[in-house]
């Protein structure tokens, strides 16, 4: 879900209409992927979002200003030190490449004025961000060493150069005729795959959009169509279901699905990634795998637990060998047999009798009343086990859909402190000050009614024990991993009702499904149990509602609040 390099010779136009002549103010990075330029020009500021993403690298300019790392990695320092203060010079596109260079001019020693060229690397899953001077690397977001690539690496103080090149041809700068020979050259491909080999820049939306005009007309028609467009673009994406299709700088006819259109090229963009979540928050991922871990030993444990529960629970069969050895003891030899058989004592039928030819029969009878003894002592400690292991797997579950709702760096700071209270993570003082506490989402009912949501477990408690009101609605799917859910009023129509009962399925692990159950009850009625982890709660007097949220509701709670 990328602008091929095609889609990027106009997005290279539009950013330098806006860009040349600017004054880099700032430059910031909020993860390891992203990083934002401010730039100033007189009566207006930009921010230059500069994404190397593998699922959607970009470079575009933000509407609001991002959260950012506390601490710069070296990376952002490098950049900060080079070009805060230069002026942009120029912003260019290699070719067809999906690669833009962004000159700076900035004041060096001695007064004079040096050029560094900061280049975005656009392509796919090796997406880089290199800085240079006078061809030569000052840095990287990401270096390649010789084990990471044969063919070209990407280190400080190496000569730039540019990845391999294709033999293709430039739409732009070649005429259509030549472009056909090539095409035609191709002649055991399918016609879009042929124009993909032929012509440089061409991803696969673009070149089957040819391939489509072409049946309506013919391919030089399609080929030049398709070369003005990108003259006067018009930035689209298009969507099914809520999912991106496709995003290109000009209409793809030949793709059906809702169809989005967007002024500039970086409104696109920045859509895009609102949709697709490229943005992660530092340490989303490391905690999502920690997450993971916890869970995945916990349910091993319950297994094991369970196993021995069963076995436990058949104590009862090591008592009836004892008793039964015990009574035909006189009947066999010691160290004589490995099994034996004799008429139950308790009910006449034969059994089986496994017997250890170290131990003597008397020792072996001993040995079974001892599996007896430990295995009924065992039980009930072992249903307490898994009680707690249940309920250890239902919090981390929690923090698990914590986790997916957290979107800014105060999410996980949140998240972090509640893991390190769980004792599973270390505590590491943070060096910075600690961010704001972040808020609940807001949302409104139609009829304007205020509806809260908590994103982990530290909001819900904070949600529903200090901000709710005894009156107001507390609702919760039933029996699911969620968030917690306050409707803040009283007197709550059934309109109502169900809008929020539907967000609290909308904010749960059963996100997706029909008929979900969602208890609801008065704030008053909720309880939290002395020493309960965060986010677990006791409440009686519920009711329960079922409900089924639109296939767009997301998409719904975007748009309207």
């Amino acid at each position: 879900m990328n602008l091929d390099g095609f889609s990027m010779r106009p997005l290279t136009h539009e950013l330098e209409k806006i860009l040349v002549g600017g004054r880099v103010d700032k430059i910031t990075q909020q993860n390891k992927a992203n990083l934002t330029f401010t730039i100033r020009r007189p009566g207006k500021t930009f921010l230059l979002r500069l994404s190397t993403a593998p699922q959607n690298p970009s470079v575009h300019v933000l509407k609001k200003s991002p959260e950012n790392l506390p601490e710069p990695p070296t990376f952002c320092m490098v950049l900060r030190k080079n070009l805060e203060g230069g002026r942009v010079a120029a912003v260019r596109q290699h070719e067809l490449d999906r690669i833009i260079f962004f000159d700076v001019d900035s004041i060096g020693a001695g007064g004079k004025i040096q050029t560094f060229t900061l280049a975005a690397e656009l392509i796919g899953k090796y997406s880089n961000l290199i800085l240079i001077s006078d061809g030569v690397i000052v840095d990287a977001l990401k270096k390649i060493g010789t084990n990471s690539s044969r063919v070209r690496t990407v280190l400080p103080g190496q000569n730039y150069q540019l990845p391999p090149a294709q033999d293709k041809l430039d739409i732009f700068s070649v005429d259509v005729e030549k472009i056909l020979e090539r095409i035609t050259a191709e002649e055991n491909l399918r016609l879009d795959k042929a124009i993909m080999n032929s012509c440089q820049g061409f991803g696969p939306h673009t070149a089957k959009e040819v391939a489509f005009q072409a049946e309506l007309s013919d391919l030089p028609s399609a080929l030049e169509k398709i070369r003005d467009a990108a003259k006067n673009p018009t930035p689209c994406m298009i969507l099914d279901t809520g999912k991106i299709l496709a995003i290109s700088a000009v209409k793809l006819d030949y793709l059906s699905g809702d169809v989005k259109i967007f002024p500039t090229l970086s409104e696109l963009l920045e859509t895009a990634d609102d949709i697709a979540g490229s943005y992660v928050p530092p340490d989303k991922e490391k905690f999502s795998k920690l997450t993971g871990n916890e869970l995945r030993r916990a349910t091993n444990k319950i297994s094991v637990l369970e196993k021995e529960l069963a076995a436990a629970e058949n104590a009862d069969d090591w008592r009836i060998r004892a008793d039964n050895l015990s009574t035909y003891r006189y009947q066999f030899k010691d160290h004589a047999d490995d099994e034996i058989f004799v008429e139950n004592i308790y009910d006449g039928e034969k059994i089986s009798i496994p017997l250890d030819r170290r131990l003597t029969i008397a020792a072996n009878v001993q040995n079974f009343y001892k599996k007896y003894d430990k295995l009924k002592r065992s039980t009930k400690f072992i249903v307490e086990q898994i009680e707690l292991c249940r309920e250890e797997i239902f919090y981390l579950e929690s923090v698990a859909h914590s986790l997916t709702a957290s979107t800014t760096n105060a999410d996980i700071d949140e998240i972090r402190a509640e893991l390190i209270a769980g004792g599973y993570l270390k505590d590491a003082k943070k060096k910075s000050a600690p961010s704001k506490k972040p808020q609940p989402l807001k949302f409104f009912a139609p009829d304007g009614t205020e509806i809260l949501v908590g994103k982990n477990n530290s909001q819900n408690d904070r949600l529903t024990f200090k901000i709710a009101a005894p009156d107001d609605l507390w609702l919760h799917t039933k029996n699911i991993t969620g968030s917690h859910v306050i409707v803040r009023s009283s007197n709550v129509s059934d309109e109502t009702l169900q809008f929020a009962a539907e967000i609290a399925a909308h904010f749960s692990k059963a996100r997706g499904s029909s008929k979900i159950p969602v208890d609801y009850v008065q704030c008053k009625f909720v309880k939290k149990p002395s020493g309960a982890k965060p986010g677990f709660v006791i409440f009686t007097n519920q009711r329960t509602i079922y409900v089924t949220p639109p296939e767009n509701f997301s998409r719904q709670l975007t748009d309207k609040f």
